[in-house]
């Protein structure tokens, strides 16, 4: 695209040089080495197609990455800090400071989601009012769950009353796929607990984080909040190593996961919420319904170019169904709208990931190798950071497609007769999120919900697979996911249960009847948050 095709609106009127960082409620300059920031959006100019620079960010130390942890550290204080024993009711008041705050910046963050990491205009406001949502929803939550916990209980003579408190500090890193709602899925339920934290932001979308370090620096408490930018291989492990990170809260690989929770020196401490790798199937039965099945898939497989942790990743299509579903599967993707970001009704647009088009060729060439064939026209074509989606038929198991997360819009498919087949496949995988089944024959589908619900941690039946709503738990088996994540679980993850507890002597009654009704603790209470 030549840059006077580029809507007004949506126009970067210059490189974005962010050279801050937030450490003990403070902005601090960065005069070093800085990582230059490219969009997946190539420009024509007289040379030749060029990537788009967008921006750069600090490239921190070890020195700088102590620091912020030390922060967050002394701020939480081994549970004394003034965050950690704020009431419920002020700490909501600063979160709902912060939400304001954050809708100022709407348009900034929705630019910068499309220019970042290729996300569609109409996506890239999803997500942000998508997150907003969430914010609110964690409020009213944890509203709800200060009320359950404003009682005291009494049993075999002993009166007590049970609140949940803080867990310490938290290292939180979140996914470039959803730079913003997956990364405060994590951080906004570790704060609004009590706890503080170090945010680094994922690889690609770095800079859309930027207008909000103002709004974290005015909302909170000094070293609540504490940002770190850089290599992860730098400015991580020394954090974990030394033993002051309490939660690790990633939304990312496995493999990154094994090897963090590795370095911390006392395992037994370290909480960890995870969110991790997927291969959702889907399970297309005989007598499914393939005008919604197709759609389904097509939303599921490609909605975001496929690079979404609960995407359909493999689809077990039912044989006497075969050629029909892939005729009509070719044409539905034929029909995809491919473009740039900020195009009206796009569907596919280039992909953020350096080497990602040379990774997905590599699945496809494997494939077809082990007698795979590209059933739609165009499947697979890729140009600079674009890759048209593939349908990649028949695939078996000797096929790195098979079992690999391509995290991208290629769709390996294979026939099964039995049923036994695709639940053999949910058996020995190394993932454990969801999966979807697309039929009518109730007989079937019961079968296969009772196999495979002690495989993953959700049944989609005539429906994609997808994270919403949040108020459902979103949780996975396996390698996919550790605790779970909703509004009301999230907030579970990121605290402990705690209780004061006494004989139920009227000596006693009375020093807790005093405490409360003089409101001399902030953890004895009966206030009702409205």
């Amino acid at each position: 695209i030549f840059p006077s095709q580029i809507p007004e609106q949506f126009r970067l009127n210059k490189v974005i040089k962010q050279n801050e960082y937030l450490i003990n409620g403070k902005l601090h300059k960065w005069e070093g080495e800085m990582q230059n920031v490219y969009s997946p959006v190539y420009i024509k100019t007289d040379s030749g197609l060029e990537q788009q620079l967008i921006g750069h960010y600090p490239l921190l130390t070890e020195k700088e990455a102590m620091q912020a942890l030390e922060s967050a550290s002394q701020a939480y204080n081994q549970g004394r800090g003034e965050w950690a024993n704020m009431s419920t009711s002020k700490r909501i008041k600063h979160m709902e400071k912060f939400v304001l705050g954050m809708k100022t910046k709407r348009d900034e963050i929705v630019n910068l989601l499309m220019w970042e990491i290729g996300k569609s205009f109409l996506d890239s406001q999803k997500e942000f009012d998508r997150t907003i949502d969430y914010i609110n929803s964690t409020i009213e939550s944890l509203k709800d769950l200060d009320h359950n916990s404003s009682k005291f209980i009494q049993a075999e003579g002993i009166i007590g009353q049970i609140r949940r408190v803080p867990l310490g500090t938290v290292l939180c890193m979140g996914p470039y796929n959803y730079p913003l709602n997956e990364t405060f899925t994590t951080l906004i339920p570790a704060l609004i607990m009590g706890n503080t934290v170090v945010f680094k932001p994922p690889k690609h979308g770095v800079l859309l984080h930027y207008p909000l370090l103002e709004v974290f620096r005015d909302s909170f408490p000094a070293g609540v909040v504490n940002t770190v930018y850089g290599r992860g291989q730098k400015v991580i492990p020394p954090m974990m190593t030394s033993g002051k990170v309490d939660v690790l809260a990633l939304i990312g690989s496995s493999k990154v996961a094994d090897s963090l929770k590795k370095q911390h020196p006392r395992l037994h401490r370290l909480r960890s919420v995870f969110g991790l790798d997927a291969k959702n199937p889907a399970i297309i039965l005989a007598d499914a319904d393939l005008d919604l099945t197709i759609r389904e898939c097509i939303l599921g497989s490609l909605s975001y170019n496929g690079q979404r942790c609960t995407a359909l990743k493999i689809l077990f299509v039912h044989s006497s169904i075969i050629d029909t579903f892939l005729s009509k599967f070719s044409e539905a993707i034929s029909k995809l709208k491919c473009g740039m970001p900020w195009d009206e009704k796009v569907d596919l647009t280039p992909l953020p990931e350096e080497g990602k088009a040379e990774y997905l060729s590599e699945l496809i060439e494997d494939a077809k190798k082990l007698g795979a064939r590209i059933i739609n026209e165009d499947g697979g074509y890729t140009n600079k950071s674009f890759v048209y989606p593939a349908i990649v038929y028949p695939v078996n198991d000797k096929m790195r497609i098979y079992s690999e997360e391509q995290f991208g819009p290629v769709i390996p498919i294979l026939t099964f007769d039995d049923i036994e087949e695709p639940i053999k496949y949910s058996v020995e995988s190394n993932f454990g999120q969801q999966v979807s089944i697309f039929g009518n024959d109730t007989n079937l589908i019961a079968e296969l919900i009772d196999q495979l619900i002690n495989q993953v941690s959700r049944i989609n039946i005539n429906s994609q697979c997808q994270r919403g709503p949040d108020i459902f738990p979103f949780a996975g088996r396996k390698d996919s996911a550790e605790t779970t994540l909703s509004v009301s679980d999230a907030l579970r993850a990121f605290s402990i249960r705690s209780l004061v507890a006494t004989k139920n002597l009227e000596s006693n009654k009375k020093i807790i009847t005093e405490i409360v009704s003089e409101h001399k603790s902030g953890f004895l209470s009966t206030d009702f948050i409205l």
